[in-house]
């Protein structure tokens, strides 16, 4: 391969003589009809920033010392962009495609013709292929819909091409490597370039919440002991037999749910669909791939099983739970040295020859964390997807309003929510619980005895917010605590404290605030970040925030994890060293689990009704979902009480920004950490995140009803 011979070397002749190598490749999509964009000679001496793509573990005190030099990087993705006059048009066609009173309502468009209509133009990528290869780099695949480019290299090239140096990290005992500071092109490229997806080999983590059960406590709530919920429950809760009894069932669809591990044992499918009733639906299938690019060298490797396995089998076990009759495939690539498999499988299947129609991810990490690149490539794979039709529904998350503190104890980085969830062009599903313990109303909703598929649920159960934080006031005031926060505050109680309540843990919803542009302190909302605008959809509903960006979620569906009203959704899952246990026996000794992992692919096999139900794919559901708000309600259930609030703490304050943290509305000292109820108290200073009868950060329009929501689709 051609070497570069250093910072002055004349590159635009070089450029356009290895052009040979990528041909094959960018003859896949002829006809563009994109302007070029790339309008001056590539010169290596005038390069631009690309901002916001270094991970907040790349500094000084996890370092131990650059990678060689020779340390293959594979399957590195270049995510490229549009002009904003293109932009627009896009984001207008979209809209058409969805419109029933436009010439364009439905007519999706294959990958191909997405690319030659919305994908950059061939002599972009000719010298942006030209100036990859360069620096020593191989194209893997150029992508149908001209906005991805697949390339490997190493290290060396690498600093050579971005300018940053790929480092060895030592993050709290495990090794990572990251890129140290913000990757820089030249400024020639800037125009078509939004980053590289991923240097680094942190990963977006999975929402599965396996059942908790809290120290030295029996859940004898009123008597009612640990109550496990099984499809039976799920398809009299949110009326899903009427539809099951006309024969919709999800026949003809097909669900694909997105995974980083391959199952541990197929036969967990079987065991849940002949333990639970779902046998009887013949035409329900489970299979497995490894979903390859459409031209070019693959970049989806099997993951084989790993700790992802318990995700896996949740997924695909409550997709086909709420679709009986549909086929079920598990999309799983193994991660590269820099590039998530969870990206890679889906860019794979947006970009196939025959697309899936409904796709369920869940898995995320917060926008402030993410980086610019890979939130600019999650958006434009989901723009590419409902352009094709395809349903994408993604977990909202299982930290409240804090998901760049997922998995600790207190919440410290203010408001955020998940890049894999908060686009325009996705349903974000929430999370709920159910309000029968609380409410003391408990043999008014469950029969004493279970059906022969293990059902005991009578009818529709009010439900309130999940949330497994001491935070939460439903539960502060069940057990006699008037606040949540201060030194009498629930989360300053030894109740609290013993029972392993103080914890960023409860279903997800607020605002977009940093989609695009750079933080300032990293994982936290500031600088220049921005949330995505409001999409034309999310409006028309009272209680949807006056804040300009796009707000999640849209709809919730039952995601509780046992922890606080002992309620949560069986698994048939035998990897017993995650979490895993045999169905067999008591329902109640199975596996468990709560989370948005669970409400996603029941959302997702939702949508498989209604596709069936109206003939053909649909794109993105949240155009139907808000109308239906206004024109069916019956269609969703509002969830009333309740909150998602989580226990928050010092130097930042709870409300989501940097400034001075006010000791009377954010709490009192808990331990060396402040301990308050994530924006409870002035209401002046960010939107409140507790349920009400109208759209709300907790729970969206609610959940479904599944009867309604499909019978009367587009009415």
């Amino acid at each position: 391969m051609f070497q570069t011979r250093g910072p002055n070397a004349n590159l635009s002749s070089v450029i356009f003589l290895l052009v040979a190598s990528s041909a094959a490749l960018l003859s896949q999509t002829p006809g563009r009809r994109a302007e070029g964009l790339i309008r001056e000679a590539v010169d290596e001496n005038k390069l631009i920033t690309l901002a916001g793509n270094t991970r907040p573990e790349a500094s000084a005190q996890n370092d131990s010392g650059a990678v060689a030099d020779d340390l293959a990087i594979d399957h590195m993705i270049l995510q490229l962009k549009r002009s904003p006059q293109e932009e627009q048009a896009l984001a207008q066609f979209i809209d058409s495609l969805h419109d029933p009173k436009s010439p364009n309502f439905h007519q999706w468009l294959t990958a191909g013709e997405f690319g030659q209509n919305y994908g950059l133009a061939e002599p972009d990528l000719r010298t942006l292929t030209g100036w990859l290869e360069s620096h020593g780099f191989v194209i893997n695949s150029i992508y149908p819909s001209g906005m991805v480019i697949d390339f490997s290299g190493n290290a060396g090239q690498v600093r050579s091409a971005f300018h940053t140096q790929i480092h060895n990290l030592n993050v709290a005992g495990v090794h990572h490597i990251a890129n140290f500071g913000d990757p820089r092109i030249p400024e020639a490229l800037a125009p078509a370039v939004a980053g590289v997806v991923s240097m680094n080999d942190f990963r977006p983590h999975k929402m599965a919440r396996p059942k908790t059960t809290r120290p030295g406590y029996t859940y004898s709530f009123g008597g009612q002991t640990l109550q496990a919920v099984v499809p039976a429950d799920l398809w009299t809760i949110y009326d899903f037999n009427p539809l099951f009894a006309k024969g919709i069932t999800g026949t003809g669809q097909t669900i694909a749910v997105i995974e980083d591990s391959n199952l541990f044992n197929s036969r967990d499918w079987t065991t849940f669909r002949s333990s639970f009733g779902l046998s009887q639906y013949t035409s329900g299938s489970l299979t497995t791939t490894h979903p390859a690019p459409a031209s070019g060298v693959t970049n989806c490797d099997s993951p084989g099983v790993n700790g992802d396995d318990f995700e896996a089998i949740l997924d695909a076990e409550y997709s086909s739970a709420a679709a009986p009759g549909a086929a079920i495939v598990v999309a799983a690539c193994a991660d590269t040295a820099v590039t998530s498999g969870i990206y890679i499988a889906g860019v794979n299947l947006v970009n196939a020859s025959n697309p899936i129609s409904i796709i369920s991810i869940s898995y995320g990490q917060c926008e402030a964390e993410t980086g610019a690149a890979l939130n600019a490539s999650v958006n434009a794979l989901y723009q590419q997807a409902v352009a094709e039709g395809i349903s994408i529904f993604v977990a909202a998350g299982d930290e409240g309003a804090a998901s760049c503190d997922a998995g600790l104890a207190v919440a410290t980085h203010g408001i955020g929510v998940s890049s894999q969830a908060s686009t325009p062009n996705n349903v974000a599903v929430g999370g709920t619980d159910f309000s029968d313990v609380l409410n003391g109303v408990t043999n008014k909703y469950w029969a004493p005895t279970n059906s022969a598929t293990f059902g005991s649920a009578l009818s529709y159960i009010p439900e309130i917010p999940w949330n497994s934080s001491c935070a939460g006031s439903l539960y502060a005031n069940f057990l006699g605590y008037s606040t949540t926060y201060g030194a009498g505050g629930f989360c300053n109680s030894s109740t609290a404290i013993a029972d392993g309540l103080v914890s960023v843990v409860a279903g997800s919803g607020g605002p977009s605030n940093c989609a695009t542009g750079a933080p300032l302190v990293y994982g936290v909302s500031s600088g220049t970040c921005q949330g995505y605008a409001k999409p034309s959809w999310q409006a028309g509903v009272p209680g949807i925030a006056n804040d300009g960006v796009r707000d999640i979620p849209d709809v919730s569906m039952f995601a509780s994890d046992g922890f606080v009203w002992a309620r949560y959704s069986v698994v048939c899952f035998t990897d017993e060293s995650n979490f895993g246990a045999p169905c067999v026996g008591a329902p109640f000794n199975w596996a468990g689990s709560g989370g948005t992992s669970v409400s996603s692919p029941v959302m997702a096999g939702v949508q498989a009704l209604v596709n069936q139900n109206k003939g053909g794919a649909q794109g993105n559901p949240n155009y139907v979902y808000y109308a239906m708000a206004v024109s069916t309600p019956s269609a969703f259930h509002s969830v009333t009480q309740g909150d998602i609030d989580v226990n928050c703490g010092g130097p930042l304050n709870c409300y989501g920004f940097l400034g001075t943290v006010d000791y009377g509305r954010n709490g009192r000292i808990f331990g060396t950490t402040w301990a308050g109820a994530l924006s409870v108290s002035d209401a002046s200073f960010t939107p409140a995140y507790s349920a009400g009868a109208s759209w709300n950060f907790a729970n969206g329009l609610g959940s479904v009803d599944a009867y309604n929501l499909v019978t009367n689709w587009g009415k």
